[in-house]
């Protein structure tokens, strides 16, 4: 099959882009008096110069052609070994070549240049019209050495654009997974409200102790999908380079922030018990709805992995350095590996079996927190986990 003009060009574009191809033939030139050196790119229909270093004004640049059948590359590419003439007039083979005779030199090299699938690339070739000792094994060990270092440079630029490439799709690929999910996320909010409100409707318009249980179920369910959406969006928006956005409130009133969040999971977790103690005694600068989400995830979190007849301790307060909101709830001891990734997209805890999810809760508020200038840290002993949330005063 013969090779397209887009995939010669393409191969003397890589040449040219190798800085020690200039070297090379300037090296081989001087180290054996030849006056005219290249790179050729040989197919089994075209010979094109990739590189060339010319003393003695043979006329070739790199794009320039010769006719194939005009050259010994030709014969080079078929038994892909190395030619070399010492005086074309004293050599019985070539005195009376068509070649020399064409071309009008005397001395000759040209040995071949194999990449390493093995594909015959071209060949490393010098000419003179003067006769010079080139058929020695000190020559054609550099001609040869040189012609490896050649397609060893060429094989690694071949596979980092093969790289590049595949990096490329990937980011393509990446980038319309990331934008699906934020279209399923803000297309799954309007039969999830209607789901929710549904509910609602039908607790309040059958009191019948089972018909409220199952409401129940339905409320929370929304809940918690409403919580996975909102995750989904936000994870896709900082995939997608939006990051975690946030809009400061100069003085935010969290005390009222943090109780909605409580009386929205009480009505979920009606049989749970949650302790408060607020100190909120300084002014805090935050985005109020994000400190609602990162509070809902874990308080949430605590609420659903602790027992039913446990308590669930929130602590507020704020001084003159900081906002500190800690989340504490008793359990089992969240293990150190489990720890160490906790914040990581898609990697929840196996704290409690069956309950696995995206794993998008933390690492979204641990995203909040940042976005603030805080942090969001965890300690968990076996009696008790608990989440901690700083954000500096003055940030």
């Amino acid at each position: 099959m013969k090779n397209s003009p887009e995939s010669i060009l393409s191969d003397i574009n890589a040449i040219s882009k190798i800085p020690a191809v200039a070297n090379i033939l300037e090296i081989v030139c001087q180290s054996t008096g030849m006056g005219f050196s290249a790179v050729a790119r040989v197919t089994e229909d075209r010979w094109i110069a990739c590189a060339t270093f010319d003393q003695i004004n043979f006329g070739l640049v790199p794009g320039g052609e010769l006719v194939l059948e005009t050259t010994i590359c030709n014969e080079i590419r078929e038994h892909q070994k190395a030619v070399v003439i010492d005086n074309v007039a004293e050599d019985e083979k070539y005195a009376h070549h068509h070649t020399p005779l064409m071309y009008g030199f005397q001395s000759y090299i040209s040995v071949p240049i194999t990449l390493r699938n093995g594909k015959f690339f071209g060949t490393l070739c010098a000419i003179d019209p003067n006769p010079h000792k080139v058929d020695t094994p000190q020559t054609i060990g550099m001609f040869t050495m040189f012609a490896d270092l050649i397609a060893f440079h060429f094989d690694a630029l071949d596979q980092v654009s093969i790289s590049e490439q595949r990096l490329q799709e990937e980011l393509e690929i990446s980038q319309l997974r990331e934008q699906f999910i934020a279209i399923l996320g803000h297309d799954l909010r309007n039969p999830l409200n209607a789901i929710s409100n549904s509910a609602q409707l039908l607790s309040r318009l059958n009191q019948e102790e089972r018909v409220q249980r199952l409401g129940d179920v339905i409320k929370n369910s929304s809940f918690r999908m409403n919580g996975l959406i909102e995750n989904m969006l936000d994870f896709a928006s900082g995939r997608l380079g939006g990051g975690i956005t946030i809009t400061k409130t100069p003085d935010e009133d969290l005390g009222k922030v943090l109780t909605q969040v409580i009386e929205e999971l009480k009505m979920i977790y009606p049989e749970r018990s949650i302790k408060t103690t607020f100190c909120l005694d300084y002014p805090v600068s935050a985005d109020g709805k994000r400190i609602a989400q990162l509070f809902s995830n874990l308080l949430g979190n605590a609420l659903s992995y602790s027992d039913r007849e446990s308590e669930v301790e929130v602590t507020a307060f704020s001084n003159k350095d900081e906002f500190n909101l800690c989340v504490a709830n008793p359990g089992k001891q969240i293990p150190t590996a489990t720890m160490e990734r906790l914040f990581q997209p898609f990697s929840r805890g196996e704290v409690e079996p069956n309950k696995q999810g995206l794993g998008l809760g933390l690492y979204i508020a641990s995203e909040i927190a940042n976005a603030h200038g805080g942090k969001l840290d965890v300690s968990s002993t076996p009696e008790k986990t608990c989440f901690t949330l700083s954000i500096p005063i003055n940030n």
